[in-house]
Order: C-alpha cells, then structure tokens, then sequence
C-alpha cells in the first residue's frame, strides 16, 4: 500500500491544474491530520494527490495523509484496518460493499452534517439515495458510472467489424472476437468467466438479480452454468484469451488484454475509460455489455461508481467533513478529478467540467448518455457476505476454467456455497 502526503509525492506527480478562487475559509487549528483511503491506480493516484495539495493549499492548518492500493488488496486491507479499529477517517466505499460496512458499524452517518458543513443543495437526488441505508446516508456519491466494454477501434477496423456496439447481441459479439482473432494479432476479448459483476448482468438479462431484498441469492445455477459455457465455448474456440491469462485473479490494468494488445476488448466500468485510454496507444471505443437475443431486459445498470464514507475510527470530523465537501463542491478540485472516478452527481460540475473534456473524457459521457434508456433499474445493495461469495465465484469459476469441473455441476455447488455465506454472515 502506498502512504505518503502529497507534499512527499510532489517530487513523483505533476503539478495542480488551475482552476477558480476559492471564498475565505475559516482559521484551522495547527497539526491536524486526516487520513484518506482509496483504490487507485496511476492516473488516479495522481489526480487525487494533487487535490489533496489543492486542500492543504486553502486549509494550511490541516494535513491529509493520501493511503492508496489496488482493487484486489483494498478490501483485505480494509477488513483489517477495520477489525483493528484503526480505519483511515475517510475511505473509498463501493456499492457492493456499503451494507456491509454500515452493518459492522463501521461507517458514520452523514446526515447531521448535511447543511453543517456539507454542502448538497445541487446535488443530483438519485446518486444521492445509492448511498442511503436505514434511512441514513453513510456514502457520498463522487461519480456514476456502468459496465462497459472498451475496445481498440484500429483492431476492429483491421477485422471488418460494423456492429452496433451499443445495442449488439451475445451472438453478435461473439462474432466480432472471431473477426478480430481471424483477421489480426490479437484475441476478440479478455476471457470475463470469473467476472462475477459480468455474469450478474447476465442474469439480469435472464430476468433476476443476483440477490433479492432479504438478501437471499436469486440468481439460479442455470444462469451461472450459462454465463461459464458462453465464455468456455469462445475459449475452446481460442477467439478470447486463455485459461492462464483468465485465472490470474484480479489483474492491475496494465495487464488487462486491451492495453498489452493481446486482446481487442476487456471488462470495466465507464469511468475507467480515462485510465484505459491512458495506457493505450491506439484510440479506444465504448460498448455496452453483450445482451440477449430477443430477450426484453437490460442487464447494465447505471451505479454510484464510488463512494466517500465517513468512518467509525476518524479522529477530526470537522477536517474530514470539510475535505469531503471540497471533493464535491470546490472548483479547484473538481477540475482536477474530471471524470476518473465517475460523472460528478452534481450538475454545475458537469457543466463547469464539460468545455475542457479530454476525448476520453468525452467518449465516457457520450456512452453514459447512450445507455440512459437501455439500462435497467439499480439493483438492491449486496448484503452482508458478498465479497465472500465474490471470492467463491472466482474460486469455484477457476476450477471451471481450468476444465477441472463441469460448468453445470460447478454452477450448482456456487449457487449452494453463495447461499451459505450470505446465510452464516446474517
């Protein structure tokens, strides 16, 4: 994990972008200290240091201490943070997760600071709700986002393909990693078998969310025997990437086919799409995720990309209330952020932002407003338990991958194993 302030990483990272004057703050007391934690990767390590930079800046009296891993080690390192009462004051929370986090009473309500503080009088109301549980908000929404799935535009040129990647088929796009295996260098896709939030909107498109209110699983092990056979039929066929790229768990994004070019297409979500472009030399695409024939559902859904979330453990909520309220509001620092974390829930700053977008930037927001009508309602909030069970597709997923077990009797033993879980963690 890596731990510094962003006046230790100045010597590392670029400069602040610019932006407007910020109005006279009040006086801040000399050394405090809040701690914020987050996953990351470079671009957005970078850009979240330099706003922690822009409030050291206007709030001399306060020091952050930026703390930043990646997705595969955050929620290890969080559990553990969590079991040893020593949480960071302010920790990046996803929507999978929050329930969970809420319930071990980790995480503090905001309400009391909303007004006091907090400042939310332009913020969106549905971005705003993603982050309510038991009536209380205990995560702030600092970008929406969906599935997508990128794609290298010169690998698709190369292979003839003219698809409608918006509104195209699993057949159809099964089609399109034949093309691009066929007629280049490259594999159609990365191998999304042990993507658990891929298959989720499979299951989706078969009519169910993965789980229910109550929190029981609904999704059957037909859909997870389906989702498996439909990823197992293009790798025996070698058009998506192998089964010793696949069952490296939870790959940095360097190593995501797209970027080494060993594959036209990979999985993630739409505010990744400046991250990606970052590390690609050829100019990417944006499609949505593959939906069924005939079918009169969408499995996609658009989704607080991230969270801010208050914790249990912080030791000066004034300061931390103050450095989430800049995270929003501030046009300094959300000149800064842009749209790598998600588009902002706030509508002045889509508008403030909307005359610099980066072409990335741009592509991310074209697609969001081409899925507005083909996405299906937010999903209620994983409960308790659904890391583990997270853990136990990619587990159980690998033995698939690796033709170790059938896809349909593997299907069948997750759907019991997820069950369990959730039913132990209540």
């Amino acid at each position: 994990m890596t731990k510094m302030t962003r006046r230790q990483a100045l010597g590392t990272i670029g400069g602040a972008a610019a932006a407007s004057a910020l109005p006279a703050l009040p006086a801040m007391a000399a050394d405090r200290t809040i701690r914020h934690f987050w996953w990351g990767n470079p671009e957005r390590d970078r850009r979240t240091f330099e706003v922690i930079d822009v409030f050291q800046k206007n709030h001399s009296g306060v020091e952050v201490s930026g703390e930043t891993i990646g997705w595969g080690d955050y929620w290890t390192k969080m559990a553990t943070q969590t079991a040893g009462r020593n949480m960071a004051d302010l920790v990046q929370m996803d929507y999978r997760f929050l329930f969970e986090y809420v319930r071990r009473g980790a995480l503090q309500p905001l309400d009391d600071h909303i007004g006091n503080g907090l400042d939310l009088s332009n913020f969106d109301a549905g971005p705003l709700s993603g982050g309510v549980v038991d009536g209380k908000l205990y995560a702030l929404n600092i970008g929406s986002n969906s599935q997508v799935v990128p794609f290298n535009t010169r690998l698709f040129e190369e292979a003839g393909i003219d698809a409608d990647v918006i509104n195209w088929t699993r057949a159809e796009f099964a089609d399109a990693c034949e093309q691009v295996a066929t007629n280049t260098n490259a594999k159609g896709a990365d191998d999304f078998s042990l993507m658990i939030e891929y298959m989720e909107a499979w299951a989706r498109q078969e009519g169910r969310d993965f789980y229910d209110a109550d929190g029981n699983v609904t999704a059957t092990a037909d859909d997870v025997a389906g989702y498996w056979a439909y990823w197992g039929d293009m790798r025996d066929a070698g058009i998506v990437m192998d089964k010793n790229h696949t069952v490296i768990l939870d790959k940095p994004m360097s190593e995501w086919g797209l970027v080494t070019g060993e594959s036209a297409m990979s999985p993630c979500w739409s505010n990744q799409l400046v991250a990606v472009q970052g590390l690609v030399t050829d100019t990417i695409g944006a499609a949505m995720v593959a939906h069924k024939e005939g079918g009169t559902g969408w499995g996609q859904f658009i989704k607080p990309s991230m969270f801010m979330s208050l914790t249990r453990d912080a030791k000066d909520v004034e300061a931390a209330i103050m450095y989430m309220n800049d995270w929003i509001n501030n046009p300094e620092a959300t000149a800064i952020l842009g749209l790598e974390r998600g588009i902002p829930a706030n509508p002045v700053v889509r508008e403030a932002l909307a005359p610099g977008f980066t072409p990335p930037e741009k592509l991310s927001v074209d697609y969001f407003n081409a899925i507005q009508d083909k996405v299906g309602p937010l999903p209620v909030p994983a409960p308790k338990g659904a890391g583990e069970v997270r853990d136990a597709f990619m587990r159980i997923g690998t033995d698939v991958v690796l033709g170790n077990m059938d896809a349909a009797e593997a299907a069948g033993i997750f759907i019991e194993d997820a069950q369990s879980i959730v039913d132990r963690a209540r």
